[in-house]
């Protein structure tokens, strides 16, 4: 593979917060889930985001996927701003489904439908259907290695196969950004490292922003930079390389 360098000049982020806070609750029983999160991820850039059960993670993954707003701060996404605070700037429906791919710690795939089929029915949701995209999802089932098994249905797969088939389907679109929340949870090392390391070729490859929730640090190697969530402050990971982060809480 050739040395990668993430497009910053010609393309705008992949994704961009600025003071992101999400508050459950209030008075008594408020909890702060994040505190003045600002970062950004250009596109081709694969990042792990670290921290322990509790810290935000998720709250952070379902803000910038657009499926809980946060209570303050701003989201934007290939440079256009779709959240200001808890209101929405665009269509979500329309935007998650143009703009963002998903992959989750379980593959979730259609189980009476194949690998390609599963791959066919998020283009047939994003309004691409027939010749074009069959072959824009054999591409994807081959980039992957798992062209051989498009015919095969989930149950007939190993679970990393499953996550690439998973990984086929978020991509299917042309996502700016990738989202991956604990997506080796369920496989042992060696399948969890491989995965690791398709994310970040796809990135690579696609020029798409990879933000991947992970608590295994041994396959750190594989991202551009790391970061921290802990108590809802995001830092930079301890050993990671140069990252494009800002913060405006004080620890």
């Amino acid at each position: 593979m050739t040395a990668h360098s993430p497009t910053s000049l010609t393309s705008p982020p992949a994704i961009e917060t600025v003071g992101l806070t999400k508050v459950y609750g209030s008075g008594n029983t408020e909890v702060v889930a994040l505190r003045d999160v600002s970062m950004t991820i250009e596109r081709g850039e694969v990042v792990a985001l670290l921290g322990p059960s509790g810290s935000g993670k998720s709250t952070l993954l379902s803000a910038i996927g657009l499926i809980n707003p946060p209570t303050r701060g701003e989201i934007r996404i290939d440079g256009q701003v779709v959240m200001n605070g808890s209101r929405a700037l665009v269509d979500v429906q329309r935007f998650r489904r143009e703009k963002l791919g998903f992959v989750f710690q379980k593959s979730n795939l259609i189980p009476f439908l194949t690998a390609l089929e599963n791959v066919l029915v998020a283009l047939a949701i994003a309004g691409r259907e027939g010749r074009s995209a069959r072959r824009r999802a054999m591409d994807l089932l081959a980039s992957l290695g798992i062209a051989d098994r498009a015919r095969n249905l989930p149950s007939a797969l190993s679970g990393g196969q499953q996550q690439r088939v998973a990984i086929a389907r978020a991509l299917a679109n042309r996502p700016s950004l990738l989202l991956a929340d604990e997506p080796t949870a369920a496989l042992d090392s060696k399948l969890g490292r491989q995965v690791m390391e398709l994310f970040r070729d796809v990135g690579h490859e696609n020029r798409a922003g990879v933000l991947v929730v992970t608590h295994d640090q041994r396959a750190l190697d594989v991202f551009d930079r790391s970061l921290r969530l802990e108590d809802g402050v995001l830092s930079e990971h301890a050993g990671s390389g140069a990252t494009t982060l800002t913060s405006t809480h004080s620890t």
